[in-house]
């Protein structure tokens, strides 16, 4: 039998965790780590963003705001014209701010989506989806097509009596003029977690997968569609600097912009792949 020296043996030892140590961590989750916080009064539901500005989303007010200085620019507030009470996720394209909006939590649910001119944060136009599958909370486009999340609510928030649970949340999938084209609902281990309340912010992200958030959470769920059946699978979870609610993908594609409710702040994040 050979007998190892112990010097031998502790330097061994020491090379194989050295070596060890510099191996990529295989399997490693990706991860949005903070860059910096923004103090927004009314970051109260969900921001969106743009090249020069971002867009803080609260109930019924939006304010547009530089993104190097902070600096608010302008704001805009319903009124009896324009009544809303409930906006959600937005999101910018072309030049125009898309909104997420419902009459929560009045029943039955009705949903609408509200446009405003990112250059003017005048409100210019609605499209009203009226009475459908619950509270719309977030839209997104892609590949010229319109994809939304439709909400219900396992807490108790009125006296509806056909009221469903969480775990009716829905994504529905439409055509560029809001024809229904299908739809999905979401794992149950994504269900956990947005349970008692639902899915508050997701959008389309830079590699082709659903980002959704819950109401609460400081993480964010990477979804794809399935290859048969209704059921969106969970790719992972990933970490992030937020308190659930709206979030939206700055336009490289490195980072998000979301909303801290608690502490009324903006949050920028970066996205840290991990390595696989």
């Amino acid at each position: 039998m050979v007998q190892l020296d112990g010097k031998f043996l502790m330097s061994w030892l020491a090379l194989l965790v050295g070596v060890t140590l510099c191996l990529p961590a295989y399997g490693q989750r990706d991860r949005f780590d903070l860059v910096r916080r923004i103090d927004v009064p009314e970051a109260g539901q969900a921001v969106a963003v743009d090249d020069t500005f971002f867009y803080a989303i609260s109930n019924s007010v939006v304010a547009k705001y530089e993104r190097q200085s902070g600096q608010r620019v302008a704001i805009w507030k319903a009124d009896a014209q324009r009544p809303l009470k409930h906006l959600n996720s937005g999101i910018v394209i072309d030049g125009k701010l898309y909104c997420a909006h419902s009459n929560y939590p009045q029943f039955p649910e009705a949903s609408s989506v509200e446009v405003w001119d990112t250059t003017t944060l005048q409100h210019v136009q609605s499209k009203s989806l009226g009475i459908y599958e619950g509270s719309l909370t977030w839209i997104d486009q892609h590949d010229g097509d319109w994809w939304a999340v439709f909400a219900h609510y396992s807490k108790k928030v009125n006296q509806n009596p056909f009221a469903k649970d969480h775990t009716h949340t829905s994504l529905v999938h439409f055509d560029d003029q809001w024809r229904r084209k299908g739809g999905y609902i979401f794992p149950k281990t994504v269900l956990d977690r947005f349970d008692p309340h639902s899915c508050s912010g997701g959008s389309w992200g830079p590699d082709g997968m659903i980002y959704c958030s819950g109401h609460d959470l400081g993480e964010i769920y990477q979804l794809r569609l399935p290859k048969a059946g209704s059921t969106l699978v969970l790719e992972q979870t990933l970490p992030a600097p937020i308190t659930g609610q709206g979030f939206a993908w700055a336009p490289d594609g490195q980072a998000i912009y979301g909303i801290d409710r608690a502490r009324r702040q903006v949050v920028v994040a970066k996205w840290v792949k991990g390595v696989r």
